[in-house]
């Protein structure tokens, strides 16, 4: 198991080599930005999709359309401002200053957790929407795949998570190919398309030869919006940068930043290019198998076959890939956020513990169980998952740049006022963003959320307040000075076997003046009668026992671990000034595997115990096969 283990993650890596696993700017190019550029792939599709439905309508049709263009404007201006409002996060939080920690240091606890649990939310849907649409990819291209969906993205959420496991570094490497391969086809693909329609190859589509209709009152403000908050899918991910500042290498604040701002530069240039291309070349999206880029990217290239076909292939090899992998943003951010979270006592402590790989093992696991569950459950159909997608994030923003309008209020300093509207603009304009997700999108899946995130707040501060109370219980015990309890020992026996016999020699060194015994369950025949297995007991009992007492329970129900649990209890009740220590012998088999074959009851008794004031388990191993060294 040690071997397989090193194989599959690496050597372990040392505290003191934590600087060996920081990233240079090309590789965190890949790990925080993989999740932004691949959702190229799908946003402008997604406003397709919410226009279409009105294409029918009278009072629009195909003119509507061409609302694709200004609507996807009005995300890349609200990108570029939460673009500068983050890059001032990065200088301002240089060890990582994601939407959690922001809003624990500048708005206090109830906000934190808020911000918390929807990045948590985020990262999740992350994984579940980015594998997803890779999947789709793949079905564009090989229809025959589809029956494969879920099988298909549970196995690249298992490769992910194995990819993370060895460490970030590592991770970045594997997937900086596909995410580079994905931009340099992007920026082909759209400068064949401008090219071809410039030079006359390509004729404009149908709705721009028709002077679109004047909006009929507040419908037309409707359907922009709902095309604004599908297309807002874009934007998922943009904050990744700001949350692992110190996974860059020194200067931290200076590499992120630079990193953040070419990310944002590729994300404009190829979201309005592929959504203008659509728009202009009356490529449209209704949710179905095939994905609009798919269908974009074959109206360009052509449908002949050669080279245009296999140009096709490469292409959507690259989405599926960048799609797929864009997962690892998630998985950057998660676990990180999830060990913050557990360190302030809002999260299990295990999310706090790092692996052999320096990694946070335990939130890698979660998230990638959480996310294939997803994966199953929407048989891995991004566009099912999409309206329950943009609204964490949104949210994220908001607490994120409202916290960061009250640091600068507080550290002030030079030009603190501009940086505060700089960071008041980006609250208010993502709180607006989110209004409008929650209102266009409330009944499409968005209320999932609305749900979930106030019960995960709720869990956070039930853990909070558990922690608390046991720090209080254990302080609190320090004064608690008792005289030491007399103790009485108790063996747990089944038979006699050499590790019996060690645990009544053992529990004689332990004892207080020979108060020790040994208790047995029989299960009586259907006669009321003593079993044979006992009558043998007692006979061998008197050359062994040393003098030790047996006493047996019956148990004319078959049960073990019942009837000792309620001995025990009837000793505490008659005795309340004794502790009782249980010696419970127990068999160690010389394979993991040889452990399924026996009925636990030593592991069951221990469970059970546990739980017992004034009780003591100590378990005595008995190697059934010698140990190698």
């Amino acid at each position: 198991m040690a071997n397989l283990r090193r194989i599959l993650l690496g050597r372990r890596l040392a505290n003191e080599e934590g600087d060996e696993a920081r990233i240079s700017n090309p590789i965190a190019l890949a790990v925080f930005s993989s999740d932004a550029l691949s959702s190229v792939a799908y946003a402008t599709g997604e406003i397709m999709a919410a226009l279409a439905p009105y294409m029918a309508l009278a009072a629009f049709g195909p003119a509507v359309i061409g609302q694709s263009w200004p609507v996807a404007v009005g995300i890349v201006l609200l990108l570029v401002i939460l673009t500068v409002s983050y890059r001032q996060t990065i200088f301002a939080y240089p060890s990582g200053g994601g939407a959690y920690i922001v809003a624990r240091e500048n708005l206090g606890e109830l906000p934190a957790q808020v911000a918390g649990a929807s990045l948590l939310v985020d990262y999740v849907l992350t994984v579940a929407v980015s594998v997803s649409a890779g999947v789709t990819a793949i079905t564009s291209a090989f229809p025959a795949m589809d029956a494969h969906r879920v099988a298909l993205g549970v196995a690249v959420i298992g490769f992910v998570a194995l990819m993370n496991l060895r460490g970030v570094k590592e991770s970045g490497a594997v997937f900086a190919f596909p995410t580079y391969g994905f931009v340099i086809c992007m920026f082909g693909i759209i400068g064949l398309g401008f090219w071809r329609y410039f030079t006359g190859n390509m004729q404009a589509a149908e709705h721009h030869e028709i002077a679109p209709p004047p909006f009929p009152g507040w419908i037309g403000v409707w359907v922009f919006m709902k095309a604004y908050a599908a297309g807002c899918t874009a934007l998922t991910g943009v904050e990744a940068t700001s949350n692992g500042v110190s996974a860059f290498r020194e200067p931290t604040s200076r590499n992120a930043a630079k990193t953040m701002t070419l990310m944002v530069l590729m994300l404009g240039s190829m979201f309005l290019g592929i959504t203008w291309l659509a728009n202009h070349l009356g490529v449209t999206y209704t949710g179905g198998a095939e994905s609009l880029l798919s269908m974009l990217t074959r109206r360009i290239l052509g449908s002949g076959p050669g080279l245009p076909h296999v140009t096709y292939l490469v292409v959507q090899a690259f989405t599926m890939l960048i799609l797929l992998l864009a997962a690892n943003t998630s998985y950057a951010g998660f676990p990180s956020l999830a060990a913050i979270m557990a360190r302030d006592g809002f999260l299990p402590r295990q999310f706090g513990s790092q692996g052999d790989r320096l990694v946070f093992s335990n939130g890698i696991f979660i998230l990638s169980i959480l996310s294939a569950l997803l994966v199953w459950i929407f048989n891995a159909k991004e566009h099912h998952l999409l309206p329950l997608y943009a609204l964490g994030v949104f949210m994220g923003f908001t607490i994120s740049q409202t916290g960061m309008v009250q640091h600068w209020r507080k550290k002030r300093g030079k030009r603190w006022q501009l940086k505060a509207a700089v960071n008041g603009t980006g609250a208010v304009t993502a709180l607006i963003v989110m209004m409008v997700i929650v209102v266009t999108k409330f009944s499409h899946g968005a209320w999932v959320v609305v749900l979930v995130l106030p019960l995960l707040v709720f869990s956070f501060y039930n853990i909070h307040r558990h922690y608390i109370r046991v720090k209080s219980i254990l302080a609190g015990s320090r004064a608690d000075f008792i005289s030491p309890r007399k103790n009485r020992v108790v063996v747990l026996v089944s038979g006699i076997h050499s590790g019996v016999v060690q645990a009544l020699n053992y529990a004689k060194v332990i004892a207080d003046h020979g108060e020790v015994e040994a208790l047995t369950v029989d299960f009586p025949d259907e006669h009321g009668r003593d079993s044979a297995a006992l009558e043998r007991l007692r006979s061998d009992w008197p050359r062994y026992c040393e003098g030790i007492p047996l006493r047996s329970l019956r148990s004319p129900y078959r049960k073990i671990v019942e009837p000792i649990v309620e001995e025990l209890d009837r000793m505490r009740r008659v005795e309340p000034e004794y502790t009782i220590t249980i010696i419970l012998p127990e068999f160690v088999t010389g394979h993991w595997w040889a452990n399924i074959l026996h009925n636990q009851t030593a592991w069951r008794i221990k469970t059970t115990l546990l739980m017992k004031p004034k009780t003591v388990v100590i378990s005595i191993p008995y190697h059934l096969e010698p140990i190698i060294e």
